[in-house]
């Protein structure tokens, strides 16, 4: 593991360039591009059943796992911005141990998940009024899938670890691995051996839990020093009330968020079985969008995390100019690509005639969505590398506010139209909100800089 080095404010800009953002960013970009692009092979493998109910299922029981599980998104959040920071401040025993943390809290949350499942199912499937026969599938998709809890929850905390020290390429080599494997089981499982919906899911299990072992062996290094094991500094009190503060934020934050992601699916299963299984086709192109966007916010992340580290005021705001200047670029390709060929994207994911007519649509809210995101997710980036994470929160229940009156205003008047407009408000307001409290991190910095 290398050590990073306390630098003067000058010189920890030297090296802080196109080059070393594209350096992070890009493994970063292809390896989150390929979890929408399996979330697509998922829909696209169970559309060629030719029906819209386990297209339906499928999408009930993944985002509701999945928002159960990003709730423990603060581990990924959290544990990038402090390692970050741990690294700036040239501080390699800290950065051990925040992986031995991180390890724990995951095997921990897991268990829970997995000793809680029956009610969590059975509170998913209570929220979403879809037919018995999408809850019958959506149920069987979650029984199976939540034995891999321990694992994808710990793979957060690893995957935060490592692009806290800018190493992402190991980030890229996990995903590819997991998702490679989960697209070569999900067309054996279900288009080859027939298994339908606890197909995917069992191709999905057996694919996170060798994520898993793969990102410990990328961890290694750390395992070979005694860091990791010093538990007096594990668990020292100060600073697990200082991670548990940032960790208490980002997790009021994402249980916002999540309930904004929630409350869309369901409320968009109540418009029937074919506009579920419309919103669910477009809702990859919203996460094509995130995961695109998130490759450069992670980039800051992990050059703003350690840019406080550093006590650096022009590193930080070096760092969050160019990582936006690239996210914009994403934003121009990605509406782009929409505009052109977002029907064919479509055809490509189901098959049903009914599901293709109702997504076509829709599709231009596709085209606004990276128009409207840039902001929150390249701010949230920003944010979560200084580890300000009480803005963060603070905005969020702001955005969460608004959305909530818009869909109260706009659903009745405009049906799944006013849903779509709602949730595009939401990304608005976080970006304008978070922008606004900029200048508090510079005058962090700052402080740190003086002291």
């Amino acid at each position: 593991m290398t050590e990073a080095v306390l630098r003067p404010d000058r010189d920890a800009i030297a090296d802080l360039g196109h080059r070393r953002v594209l350096a992070i960013a890009l493994p970063i970009v292809l390896s989150n591009l390929t979890v929408p692009i399996l979330g697509a092979v998922d829909t696209a493998v169970v559309g060629q059943i030719g029906a819209a109910a386990p297209i339906g299922a499928v999408g009930v029981g993944a985002v509701a796992l999945a928002s159960v599980y990003w709730v423990f998104g603060f581990l990924r959040m959290g544990t990038t911005g402090l390692t970050a920071q741990a690294r700036g401040a040239g501080d390699a025993a800290e950065v051990a141990a925040m992986l031995s943390r991180v390890l724990m809290i995951g095997l921990v949350a897991g268990l829970a998940l997995m000793a809680l499942q029956m009610p969590l199912i059975a509170a998913a499937l209570g929220l979403a009024p879809a037919s018995a026969e999408v809850e019958d599938m959506a149920r069987q998709y979650m029984a199976i899938r939540i034995w891999s809890a321990p694992a994808t929850i710990a793979l957060y905390g690893i995957n935060g670890w490592l692009i806290g020290q800018e190493r992402t390429r190991a980030v890229l080599a996990i995903q590819l691995w997991m998702n490679g494997l989960n697209v070569g089981l999900d067309l054996l499982f279900v288009l080859t051996l027939g298994w339908g919906v606890p197909g995917v899911a069992l191709a999905t299990f057996l694919a996170e839990w060798s994520g898993l072992a793969l990102g410990l062996w990328f961890c290694r290094d750390a395992f070979r020093g005694t860091a990791w094991r010093a538990w007096a500094r594990v668990f020292d009190r100060a600073r697990l009330r200082h991670i548990a503060g940032v960790n208490s934020d980002i997790l009021i934050r994402s249980l916002l968020l999540q309930g904004i992601v929630l409350s869309f699916l369901f409320l968009g299963a109540g418009f029937g079985d074919v506009s579920l299984a419309a919103n669910q086709v477009l809702l990859q192109f919203l996460n094509i969008t995130s995961y695109a966007l998130d490759g450069f916010a992670f980039a800051a992340e992990s050059l703003v995390g350690q840019a406080m580290g550093a006590a650096s005021v022009l590193a930080l705001r070096r760092s969050a100019v160019l990582t936006s200047l690239w996210g914009l670029l994403s934003v121009v390709v990605l509406a782009a690509v929409f505009a052109g060929w977002g029907g064919a994207i479509v055809d490509l994911m189901t098959t049903a005639p009914e599901v293709r007519a109702e997504a076509r649509v829709f599709l231009p809210y596709m085209v606004a969505v990276p128009v409207a995101g840039i902001g929150a997710w390249m701010l949230d980036g920003i944010f979560i590398g200084a580890t300000r994470t009480a803005d963060m929160r603070n905005m969020m229940v702001i955005s969460a506010a608004i959305y909530a009156a818009a869909v109260a205003l706009l659903l009745p008047l405009f049906g799944n139209h006013g849903l779509w407009l709602a949730l595009l408000l939401s990304y608005v307001a976080r970006g304008v909100t978070l922008g606004l409290r900029y200048p508090a991190l510079e005058a962090a910095a700052r402080s740190r800089q003086a002291a």
